[in-house]
């Protein structure tokens, strides 16, 4: 009997002992990029100038690279300053930039007694709608358009707001 009770006693502890816990690890590492703060700012506006209407609708535009200036349609141009938009950027050397244009508002110019001129449209220079940035870090975006003038409009100055938006890619 003492036999019986004694492996029954040995069987109690082999039960209770726990298993021995298998263990494994492995490593990795923890990283990012840190980019210099992105600056756009304004520098100057996008200006068609001054031009003659009459009973005949026309454009009037502004190249985003050449910064000239033409008309069509039964639009004159008057000798005036007109202007592309012109935005400075710094960012981080050798990261690609990417830029959004938000034409104004209900892509008009709006006037005098709430007449509008339509914004045809509008577009950035050669370098499109990326840029990767120099060395210095530093680089400039034009932006021209072309702008609509219906026959017979309302004399006086039109304008209104558009954004550029650049972010890094």
């Amino acid at each position: 009997m003492r036999m019986n009770l004694g492996l029954a006693a040995l069987a109690a502890v082999a039960v209770a002992t726990p298993a021995v816990a298998q263990q494994a690890s492995a490593t990795s590492t923890a990283k990012g990029v840190v980019l210099e703060p992105l600056t756009l700012s304004w520098v100057s506006d996008l200006d068609f100038g001054t031009v003659a209407g009459g009973n005949v609708a026309g454009t009037v535009s502004v190249d985003p690279n050449s910064a000239l200036r033409s008309a069509s349609g039964g639009v004159t141009l008057v000798p005036s300053s007109s202007s592309r938009a012109r935005f400075d950027g710094l960012g981080q050397a050798g990261q690609t930039v990417g830029l959004t244009l938000t034409p104004p508002a209900g892509s008009v110019l709006v006037g005098p007694g709430g007449a509008t001129v339509s914004v045809n449209s509008m577009s950035f220079d050669a370098g499109g709608t990326t840029r990767v940035l120099p060395g210095s870090g530093a680089f400039t975006v034009y932006v021209g358009g072309t702008f609509g003038i219906a026959a017979n409009q309302a004399n006086g100055t039109y304008s209104a707001l558009f954004q550029v938006t650049a972010d890094y890619q």
